[in-house]
């Protein structure tokens, strides 16, 4: 399906129309979409926040002078993460602003500064669709090669009949849906970089025929290799054992236990610019592993353990090492472990999440993350594993060329 996993920005901008667009975020999340939701303020007195809010399971974004976001450029963030930018309703207003190149709203902003594809549902009153400066500014638009569905005829709000009418939001769907844009995950961002990561969970072994692992399933690993690989970097992934297929054009080196894991990290780290430690390594192993099978007996089984190298704090302690993001998989305290981690072991970013949920993380195709770094701390909201990996990748991106 073609919006499967797909990022849509919706703007929405000060229309009669904009009551339609909590229907369209439903219908649009029904069929895969991740979306997000940016209004202009007059969209506010015809729609709430909140109704958009609660249909897409997402904050809503409106001021470019929210210091929380602007403190990580947090339109920049925006503008990257979408796929797709969908201006719905779009006000005669908000094209000549586009027009012209205006950008004096979170909204205008965002469309200058996306690499993604815009399209373009006008909504206004017949006379205005009519106008001259309107049809001027729709053709310019479209030789900038942004796209158009509508205006629809009919009768309208103020009670005239012609053209000007938001097109139904099943339609706009069906068009999206029809629409061979371009998948900006292939925006080239890493080209010429190479990135190993980890993933998956490790066993250590009890004896010959039994170990202890972890819930991890590797999935938010493998997203991440899969996407960052659409970046365009050289991906190698060391992944412990898991039940999925190895991702194409993707080095897949496969190993059980810590101990395997660091050997095969450590084999080409110093080629590596970038080191993602995703999986979910066991802190201990067995101090001596019977060679036979233990067998079951009467009382208690006491077996001492000792602690497994650590891979990420190894790497992070290089003389030339690589950028390094860890992730903390925490039950309680999330940020304050994280943070902690974070110093601890020298690393330039950390990917917190809380596991403590049966919904999220371990196991589950989704999760949401707070990404922290010395200076700044980023949520990304619950979302498919696949579009938080481009979003994290996305703000990596911005930390590793900040530090260049």
């Amino acid at each position: 399906m073609q919006l499967e996993q797909k990022n849509v920005l919706l703007g929405i901008s000060g229309g009669i129309a904009a009551y339609k667009t909590p229907d369209l975020v439903r219908k649009l999340t029904a069929v895969g979409a991740n979306v997000r939701v940016v209004m202009t303020d007059s969209a506010k007195e015809f729609v709430s926040p909140l109704a958009l809010q609660a249909v897409s399971g997402n904050k809503i974004s409106n001021s470019l002078l929210d210091e929380d976001a602007e403190a990580a450029m947090g339109h920049i963030e925006l503008a990257r993460w979408a796929d797709v930018f969908l201006l719905a309703p779009a006000t005669a207003n908000v094209m000549a602003k586009l027009t012209h190149g205006l950008a004096d709203d979170l909204l205008t902003t965002l469309a200058l500064a996306t690499p993604a594809p815009i399209i373009i549902a006008p909504a206004m009153n017949q006379q205005m669709w009519a106008a001259p400066a309107t049809l001027e500014n729709t053709e310019k638009l479209k030789a900038r090669g942004l796209s158009f569905i509508g205006p629809a005829s009919g009768e309208q709000a103020c009670g005239d009949i012609g053209y000007g009418r938001m097109v139904e939001p099943e339609d706009i769907v069906k068009f999206l849906l029809e629409y061979d844009f371009e998948d900006q995950a292939s925006e080239q961002i890493f080209a010429g970089k190479k990135i190993m990561i980890t993933a998956g969970p490790t066993r250590e072994a009890l004896d010959p025929v039994r170990y202890v692992t972890n819930h991890s399933s590797g999935k938010m690993g493998y997203a991440l290799a899969e996407v960052a690989r659409d970046l365009g970097a050289e991906v190698t992934l060391v992944s412990g054992p898991v039940n999925l297929n190895p991702p194409k054009n993707i080095v897949c080196n496969q190993v059980v236990s810590a101990q395997d894991m660091l050997d095969s990290v450590m084999r080409d780290i110093t080629h590596q610019d970038i080191f993602i430690a995703c999986a979910a390594v066991a802190d201990f192993r067995l101090a001596e592993v019977p060679t036979h099978k233990v067998k079951k007996k009467e009382g208690l089984l006491t077996l001492s353990f000792e602690q497994n190298p650590d891979i990420l704090k190894t790497v992070a302690a290089l003389n030339k090492k690589p950028f390094t993001l860890g992730f903390a998989a925490e039950t309680n305290d999330v940020e304050a472990y994280a943070r902690g981690k974070l110093e601890r072991k020298n690393l330039d970013m950390i990917a917190a999440n809380d596991v403590s949920s049966t919904d999220l993380g371990f196991n589950s195709d989704r999760n949401a993350l707070t990404v922290i770094t010395k200076h700044n701390k980023t949520d990304l909201p619950p979302a498919s594993k696949k579009a938080l990996a481009k979003e994290l990748l996305t703000l990596l991106h911005i930390e590793y060329s900040n530090q260049k």
